[in-house]
């Protein structure tokens, strides 16, 4: 199993998205490369702590590989925006991939140049070690899942991309 740690605007959104792919294995929301410790959703949106909201991805690399669940992610974020997806704006809702296995960084590295080559610009998106990962708050595990009319940045039809069926 390989973990990623990836930041695209609402976590909401993000986790239901990964959630769908059968290498997924676990996800959990939280807040990213912060200058604080143990902070709260109030604290990361109105305190200016400095992290990003993140979903934790465990993930069979065999079953998807990196290259691939990063191809995914580009799907939901536009990677030219800095610090806003959708109707979220703020450094909370930037882009970010962030990593603890210093063996992904080539995959993470072709990814992100395939997408520059796509766009044809460099991308706002950071690609940065994990200095650290807060859980967010049980109201925000699972949220899309509890609340299938809830806001959402991600576009309703990728949300059906899933390799389950």
């Amino acid at each position: 199993m390989k973990t990623i740690y990836l930041a695209g605007g609402c976590f909401w959104g993000t986790q239901r998205f990964f959630q769908q792919f059968s290498g997924v294995k676990e996800t959990e929301t939280g807040y990213a490369n912060g200058r604080t410790d143990t902070p709260s959703y109030e604290d990361v949106r109105y305190r200016d702590t400095g992290h990003a909201e993140t979903v934790r991805i465990v993930y069979d690399e065999e079953q998807l590989p990196t290259e691939k669940l990063l191809a995914y992610y580009f799907m939901t974020i536009d990677p030219l925006s800095i610090n806003r997806q959708g109707e979220d704006i703020g450094s909370q809702y930037r882009t970010g991939i962030y990593y603890t296995d210093d063996t992904l960084l080539p995959a993470i590295c072709t990814a992100v140049t395939e997408e520059e080559k796509k766009v044809g610009a460099k991308l706002e998106v950071e690609v940065l070690p994990l200095r650290n990962f807060w859980p967010a708050e049980e109201y925000h595990q699972d949220y899309l899942m509890k609340n299938p009319g809830g806001y959402c940045h991600i576009p309703l039809h990728l949300m059906h991309l899933s390799e389950k069926h």
